[in-house]
């Protein structure tokens, strides 16, 4: 079979898989002697096997780098906690550049001799936490009011805002929208670990109607057009999609209000591109953005049970960020303002989404919603919404299963992180006490360790002195006339 002929094969069964087809079998092609596979029901582009790619949902083909710590990096004597298994167990974590290589049982010692040795005995090793949903561009109280769209300024505050969430353990954060290119800045920065923070799977502007959230006066400076794409009609709907995919997008974010037609337009041509969708949405949006097929959706907002039922039909998955609310009822007893989200809301109401949400056996990430100041609330924020998981029928061990591998699944990053596997990149954490049993435990987060690179050590950010790189051609003043 000819080249040509392969890739249109491939073009017209992903297009039968759009118009409804229920089941279409992976195919398996030979080309030039080399197996390459195709599953339709994954998005991303075909890939020969061992193609590098870069670590995020675009799967960019990249070219390899050295990354991560130059050697083996064991910890050992503590207790795993791996995500995969629901009880932690005795063993080894073992690390070779940014991957993990090995989980060994306790007592075997099966590493290079020249490998680094970490003793953790007492201690609970486990996956990097992430958070499904955090605004780290966002302008903190100290933003002066002039610095609230610059790119700059964004930048900054950010590697802030993000270094506090490395510190408690949160290695990967989906970044749900920010001024201009700041998310995507921060994001290409970090991915090359330029700076001290986690992973960044940037959204960039949240898609909305005219007028819709984040879009609605009045006008703040996180609503604004510095933070928001207006988008009118089903072609600007995948236009706007277009662009944010163009400037760097990890995933598609979309908030209500919109038209049947333009959410369905903007899904699709999101999962055409292989990014996943999120919708910030409620009441009748969320039933629209859910028919469109739209990947999850964001907050406890107001949705029916024929709603929520659907999800669970649908496989759309839920990020509930129950605690950012429940900050809000709290501090200001009532939630309003907003000419784009015409609805009550109330403590127990949203209470009583999340069970029926589980009750439904909807899947369930983990997300705090984290905004300016109340990073500085890290990691009481992101404990609080694990404990609204566990007071609505959740083990803590589940719970951290919700924080790691599910949170991985939901942005199309299972394959790469979440668990302790080999294979996975080395996005590892060591917390003093049993955070599967206790929740509060989280918050001793003593080590962490970043795309194999130790990054937190007793509790603070550690970072290597620089390596000088030596000069072309070295010349001794002394030689000069």
């Amino acid at each position: 079979m000819k080249r040509d002929s392969i890739q249109d094969f491939a073009r017209n069964e992903a297009r039968r898989a759009l118009q409804g087809a229920k089941r279409i079998l992976p195919l398996a092609l030979l080309l030039g002697g080399t197996a390459l596979a195709q599953d339709f029901n994954d998005r991303r582009k075909v890939q020969y096997p061992d193609q590098v790619t870069a670590d995020n949902p675009q799967r960019t083909p990249a070219i390899p780098r050295k990354q991560g710590f130059d050697g083996t990096l064991v910890l050992t004597g503590g207790r795993i906690f791996d995500s995969v298994k629901s009880a932690a167990y005795p063993g080894s974590v073992v690390i070779q550049q940014n991957k993990i290589v090995a989980v060994l049982a306790a007592g075997s010692t099966a590493w290079p001799a020249d490998a680094k040795i970490v003793d953790v005995t007492g201690k609970t090793v486990m996956p990097g936490l992430i958070d499904m949903h955090v605004h780290s561009t966002y302008p903190t109280p100290e933003t002066p009011a002039d610095m609230t769209d610059s790119e700059g300024h964004a930048t900054l505050r950010a590697l802030r805002s993000l270094q506090m969430l490395l510190e408690n353990g949160i290695t990967s954060v989906r970044d749900m929208s920010g001024p201009l290119n700041a998310p995507y800045i921060i994001s290409e920065w970090l991915e090359k670990d330029m700076a001290p923070g986690p992973r960044v799977f940037a959204a960039g502007h949240i898609i909305t109607g005219t007028g819709g959230h984040a879009a609605d006066r009045p006008l703040t400076p996180i609503h604004s057009a510095a933070y928001t794409r207006e988008a009118n009609g089903a072609d600007d709907w995948v236009k706007a999609v277009r662009e944010t995919y163009k400037m760097g997008a990890s995933h598609i974010k979309i908030a209500s209000h919109f038209a049947p037609d333009e959410v369905k337009a903007g899904v699709a041509e999101a999962h055409r591109l292989g990014l996943k969708v999120t919708c910030d949405c409620e009441t009748i949006y969320t039933q629209m953005a859910v028919d469109a097929g739209v990947d999850s959706i964001e907050h406890p907002l107001p949705r029916t049970d024929e709603t929520i039922k659907l999800m669970a039909q649908k496989g759309t998955a839920s990020i509930p960020t129950m605690q950012v609310y429940q900050g809000l009822f709290d501090s200001r007893g009532v939630y309003a303002g907003t000419a784009s989200r015409r609805f009550s809301m109330a403590a127990q109401a949203n209470y009583d989404i999340l069970k029926k949400m589980i009750a439904a056996g909807i899947t369930i990430g983990v997300g705090t919603d984290n905004i300016g100041g109340s990073f500085y609330n890290t990691p009481n924020i992101y404990i609080a919404d694990l404990k609204f998981l566990q007071k609505a029928g959740y083990s803590p061990a589940k719970a951290l299963m919700a924080a790691t591998r599910v949170n991985a699944q939901i942005m199309d990053m299972g394959d790469k992180l979440g668990t302790l596997e080999p294979g996975k990149l080395a996005d590892v954490i060591v917390v003093a006490g049993n955070p599967d049993q206790n929740l509060d435990d989280l918050a001793k987060v003593e080590m962490v360790v970043r795309n194999g690179n130790i990054v937190i050590k007793d509790g603070q950010v550690y970072m290597p002195r620089h390596v000088p790189v030596p000069l072309a051609k070295p010349s001794p003043p002394e030689t000069l006339k």
